[in-house]
């Protein structure tokens, strides 16, 4: 049941927008809202994967996910290294809440989503989404993202999206660990 209301959220979420409008004065706010978003795409790529075998850990699939992204931004003006490593960071944070949410099922068995999502059909179309918002959010910040006070202004950021989202203690986690490339 719970996973059903992911999704619902999740498309809500992607089809209307983000959870904090993107504005010039929120400087990296609506940056790291993408990446909260993309964290809750991992709840989805764990129940698609949860039962069936797949690894969560799929280091093919990821370098394709790497060197699109630097083709994509190379063609969007934006450094494809710097892109790059963002993304290894949201792979990694994506990761976590998969390995995390599978060491919660497996502890309560109850809690294993009732539906399983099609990872190619229901999951990868949303993450195909979000990478563009992310290129186009890291495109956006560049000034900022290379400043002295990036690192104040991520910590605002992030206080900004918890604030507004709450998210669980796992996905607080996996948040901290999908921005530090961002500066």
């Amino acid at each position: 049941m719970r996973i059903r209301g992911i999704v619902a959220g999740v498309l809500v979420l992607l089809l209307g927008g983000s959870a904090v409008p993107a504005r010039a004065a929120d400087g990296l706010g609506p940056l790291v809202d993408v990446a909260a978003r993309r964290l809750d795409v991992a709840d989805l790529v764990a129940a698609a994967k949860w039962g069936t075998g797949k690894p969560i850990e799929d280091k093919a699939r990821e370098q394709q996910i790497l060197d699109a992204v630097a083709e994509r931004s190379a063609a969007m003006g934006v450094d494809p290294a710097t892109a790059q490593r963002i993304f290894r960071d949201q792979i990694e944070a994506g990761k976590l809440v998969q390995r995390g949410l599978f060491a919660r099922w497996a502890l309560r068995p109850g809690d294993v989503p009732a539906h399983r999502p099609d990872l190619e059909k229901e999951v990868r179309p949303l993450l195909d989404r979000i990478t563009g918002e992310l290129l186009a959010g890291i495109k956006d910040t560049r000034d900022v993202r290379r400043s002295p006070s990036c690192r104040t202004e991520l910590a605002k950021a992030v206080g900004r999206v918890e604030g507004a989202r709450h998210p669980d203690a796992l996905h607080r986690i996996a948040l901290t660990r999908a921005i530090p490339s961002i500066c």
